[in-house]
């Protein structure tokens, strides 16, 4: 279906992430075809040179496949973007927006609280070539602004963060950002379009893991970058030239995973909801991060903004590191992994795993302790879930 026909459409975000996208072909195929091939053949040398000068169609596989484009147009017309551009991975989407619209010399105001690989491509791989971060308090909106410089040219969040659930108020961080004529970028992996949706609080892109939720059962590793057709065109460029590109087996994967998106978040949010109220009351719980609580610092700016809380929760046990291992170390069900976003629960030590290489005093700031355990609640019985949980509590009770 194509761009003017989906906005004509009206249809509602569950129908778009069955049927936009579609472009059947002469076969008459239900489901999307893929599409495995490098290259494409032209009608004619004139229609090579066209297609090389920008002419509309298949030039290689690198920046053009069907089945990426089928992906790209799905994801962009569920998260309202005019525009999605697919990559590898989730970490190749970030950095071809960050060097499809910035330069050295250039100047990023970014969370403290992302993900720990992108703190270190920001600080430890750009940094080397000019451009300077600065990293502040996600909750504070005059922290940003007071960060702002003449050379700001990007604010950089995720929320919900990475391991602690902070919510960023999207709407304030918009008016900062284009206050000081700079772009809002946001990585909405944690919450996907069936919880948030960042342009319609004033983003200007969104970057998404669709290695997480989108895929869903752990699969394929892939991302993308959506915003308006102006500012996507810098970012194509990029993974033209550069070839960070998405695969288009793994592309067709992500398009069945968003068939089935919004049923699996919501059991993903019900259940997550169900332990986190669950752990506040254990013992040899400290304290629980989860915005469906009302304990929650951003509780109500996450009513506001998300349609559900998530399916990350994260909470610091009793005993610090010896104790998280222990309580790791004696679970059944769950696995021990460094992903999220899967059908099978995940607990994570973000302090020695995604957070290893960030510093101990950036742990700290980010209030990431010793003993915090990050859980991706996946799609068990949650009752075998808390059954699980509760034997590694009991296990960690010795410290």
């Amino acid at each position: 279906m194509d761009e003017e026909s989906l906005q004509e459409s009206g249809w509602h975000i569950d129908t778009l992430a069955v049927r936009a996208g579609v472009h059947t072909t002469a076969e008459g195929e239900h489901s999307e075809p893929i599409y495995p091939t490098s290259s494409y053949r032209f009608k004619s040398a004139a229609e090579a040179a066209a297609r090389f000068a920008g002419e509309p169609g298949n030039v290689y596989s690198r920046y053009t496949n069907p089945t990426v484009r089928a992906f790209e147009e799905r994801l962009a017309a569920l998260e309202g973007a005019e525009v999605g551009v697919a990559t590898g991975s989730g970490m190749a989407a970030c950095l071809a927006v960050f060097m499809g619209h910035l330069k050295a010399g250039d100047h990023v105001v970014a969370s403290r609280a992302i993900f720990g690989t992108t703190v270190q491509m920001l600080s430890n791989i750009l940094g080397r070539f000019g451009l300077e971060t600065t990293f502040v308090d996600l909750t504070d909106p005059a922290a940003w602004r007071a960060a702002i410089r003449p050379n700001t040219r990007m604010l950089f969040l995720e929320t919900p963060s990475n391991p602690m659930t902070e919510i960023g108020d999207l709407q304030a961080l918009a008016e900062i950002a284009h206050g000081a004529g700079a772009l809002l970028v946001v990585d909405n992996t944690f919450c996907t379009p069936a919880l948030q949706r960042p342009l319609e609080w004033g983003a200007d892109v969104v970057v998404q893991a669709a290695t997480k939720y989108i895929d869903g059962q752990g699969r394929c590793l892939g991302g993308a970058a959506l915003g308006r057709r102006e500012l996507m065109e810098p970012v194509r460029g990029f993974l033209r030239t550069a070839g960070p590109s998405l695969s288009p087996f793994n592309a067709w994967v992500f398009l069945k995973g968003l068939e089935t998106l919004s049923l699996r978040m919501e059991r993903h949010c019900a259940s997550a909801q169900t332990l986190a109220e669950w752990l506040e009351a254990q013992p040899q719980v400290t304290r629980v991060f989860y915005p469906g609580l009302a304990s929650h610092p951003q509780h109500a700016l996450a009513r506001r903004q998300q349609k559900a809380a998530g399916g990350i929760l994260s909470f610091d046990v009793k005993g610090g590191q010896p104790a998280a291992w222990v309580f790791m170390d004696a679970l059944r069900i769950c696995s021990i992994s460094a992903n999220l976003g899967d059908a099978k629960t995940i607990v994570t030590h973000a302090a020695t795993t995604t957070h290893s290489r960030v510093s101990p005093e950036a742990r700290a700031a980010a209030g990431i302790t010793d003993g915090l355990v990050r859980i991706s609640v996946g799609l068990e019985d949650v009752r075998d879930l808390q059954a699980d949980i509760a034997r590694g509590l009991a296990a960690a009770g010795a410290f």
